[in-house]
């Protein structure tokens, strides 16, 4: 039978998957998920030993910024999906993760071992992931809070009327294009993004945007709803001559997380540099303003 302090630790879904299995009991019985305990009722957990997971773990590369026994901050790299789905099936950061850390298995579902929150696949930098189930459970938490502090770089075609602004517009699935995500009028879940400019081009801008929510796409869409969408973004931008500046990739990038330690609850902060292309993409820009300004 596990112990309190194991119990305690255990998501909401880790239990509900534990009643399924029959070693969550009530009195020696076998209950349903949505059955109401009496005060008179015996409860016994077996907790069964993890199974490892199915996916073979891969080698990948990815800067580690922070890591102890409770979780891991890294920079993802461009180009790289969290985790296993439809068209990827290998090659992930989770692949990866369980290369790297091998107590991972079972976390947080088999093919999202340990994850909490996404970045999509041409987005870089600053990630959390899980070690273990108290982790999990706390990260979780703090994100659905608010309590996750977000921070991103991007590079923007266009420039916003103001230096500083707020976009807090429902998103939802598109109403024709279903693979996209949409600034909706009537539904859609409640979204905010704030955006503060740091460099001006001729036909650019380098923003810093702080998120309050975290919805699907939420930077994509809400830049793009004001005319100014990420450079190289292929689903919410538009065609320009960008390619000059050799972008392959929606120059967005996660550049700080600041978030409550699940164990000690010490506020924690890190930063990941700014990946190399994009870097060089707003060099090419400071340098080519320069130029022609005579300067």
């Amino acid at each position: 039978m596990a112990d309190l302090e194991s119990c305690a630790q255990l998501t909401r879904s880790r239990i509900q998957n534990l009643i399924r299995a029959g070693n969550i009991l009530v009195n020696d019985e076998v209950r349903k998920t949505g059955y109401r305990v009496r005060t008179s009722e015996t409860i016994c957990i077996t907790l069964p030993p993890p199974q490892p997971s199915s996916l073979i773990p891969e080698e990948l590369e990815f800067q580690i910024l922070f890591e102890d026994q409770d979780v891991i901050v890294l920079s993802k790299p461009p180009g790289v999906v969290v985790h296993p789905s439809h068209g990827h099936i290998d090659g992930t950061l989770v692949h990866g993760l369980l290369h790297h850390c091998h107590n991972l298995s079972g976390i947080g579902g088999e093919l999202r071992p340990g994850i909490v929150h996404r970045l999509d696949k041409d987005t870089s930098g600053a990630m959390i992931v899980a070690k273990n189930d108290m982790a999990h459970q706390s990260l979780v938490k703090q994100f659905k809070g608010r309590t996750v502090e977000k921070f991103y770089l991007a590079l923007l075609v266009g420039i916003p009327r103001t230096r500083t602004g707020r976009i807090a517009a429902a998103i939802g699935r598109h109403p024709v294009h279903r693979k996209k995500m949409a600034v909706l009028q009537q539904g859609g879940r409640e979204s905010v993004t704030n955006w503060e400019i740091l460099e001006y081009f001729s036909h650019f801008s380098f923003v810093k945007l702080r998120l309050e929510t975290g919805r699907t796409h939420q930077i994509r869409v809400h830049m793009a709803s004001i005319g100014c969408p990420i450079a190289g973004d292929p689903v919410y931008g538009r065609k320009t001559k960008i390619s000059d500046l050799l972008i392959v990739r929606q120059c967005l990038h996660s550049y700080s997380l600041a978030f409550d330690h699940p164990h000690s609850g010490e506020r924690l902060s890190f930063t990941a540099p700014l990946w190399p292309d994009m870097e060089n993409i707003v060099h090419l820009l400071r340098d080519s303003d320069v130029a022609g300004t005579g300067g």
